[in-house]
């Protein structure tokens, strides 16, 4: 058994999902392995990872209208304001939602299906500068 790690850089562009499919794609590739697991982490607290349809971007601004409704900003019940009022409400929108995936491997690339795409779903109002490190074992 084998196994490879790359952390990549996404700059986000502020709340919103940014799809980051073929980086994950070009990390496998690059691993060499066949068959196998791929695992992704986000080594942050206000944004998340998701498996969601790649197809039609109204299916994110739906996702992203949803959690905006139950979580929004600048919500009294906050204590945890620091960084304004959209600081707490990422970190609630990040503990709902997943900082790692999992995704098997089959011959050589993510056995994702037709409609799927991996997202980096950003809980800030302005962009920044993410970190997700790929594993590839096999």
């Amino acid at each position: 058994m084998s196994a490879r790690s790359k952390t990549i850089s996404i700059e986000t562009g502020g709340r919103g999902m940014t799809e980051i499919t073929e980086q994950i794609h070009a990390v496998v590739t690059e691993s060499g392995i066949r068959e196998g697991l791929c695992t992704l982490f986000i080594q942050h607290t206000s944004a998340s990872l998701i498996v969601n349809e790649n197809a039609d971007r109204d299916v994110q601004r739906d996702l992203e209208a949803f959690l905006t409704r139950l979580v929004p900003d600048g919500d009294s019940l906050y204590l945890h304001t620091m960084e304004g009022p959209d600081d707490m409400p990422a970190h609630v929108k990040t503990a709902l939602t997943q900082t790692s995936l999992s995704i098997p491997v089959i011959g050589g690339r993510c056995a994702l299906g037709t409609w799927q795409g991996v997202f980096l779903w950003e809980h800030r109002r302005r962009g920044q500068q993410r970190h997700v490190t790929v594993t590839v074992v096999g």
